[in-house]
């Protein structure tokens, strides 16, 4: 990589790198319009990008440039995808150690039936937690109701 390159890149950069490798022959109106960004700045990330040896640009002809990722512009959005599904994992991890708890304590008073409230990933985890230990998932809330509350799981008596 290039002595030049950023400490930090930018997540406009990364949406650039990203939108290059999907369409290498994008054009920076293209982007601008694709990405919300005003096309001077646009030209002022890719120009950015070139110097730091992600990307290189050649020209078809007088006014079409295609752009080309190098394996350092590659390595970045790989490094990207893999820091992303490092914080996912362990945000999964931490959340199925939270339902996991939840579940063991409910057993452990005796309680085999419970409703959920909700309908997205972070309850979905505590759904599978639920049907793994043996735990009826009652339609209706008739005891027993498990929420999210923020990064956590309530229950409702």
């Amino acid at each position: 990589m290039n002595a030049q390159q950023p400490a930090v890149i930018k997540n406009q950069e990364y949406e650039l790198l990203e939108a290059i490798a999907q369409d290498p022959m994008v054009t920076q109106a293209g982007l601008s319009a694709q990405l919300g960004m005003a096309v001077g700045g646009v030209n002022w990330y890719i120009k950015r990008l070139v110097n730091c040896g992600f990307i290189k640009v050649s020209h078809l002809d007088r006014t079409r440039l295609k752009y080309h990722l190098t394996p350092e512009g590659m390595s970045v959005l790989t490094q990207r995808t893999l820091q992303y599904l490092k914080r996912s994992l362990t945000v999964y991890n931490e959340l199925r150690q939270k339902a996991r708890a939840i579940v063991t304590d409910l057993r452990s008073r005796g309680i085999t039936h419970v409703c959920l409230e909700g309908n997205d990933e972070m309850m979905d985890i505590l759904r599978l937690t639920c049907i793994e230990a043996g735990m009826a998932l009652d339609e209706e809330p008739d005891g027993i109701l498990l929420k999210a509350a923020g990064q956590d799981y309530q229950v409702v008596s």
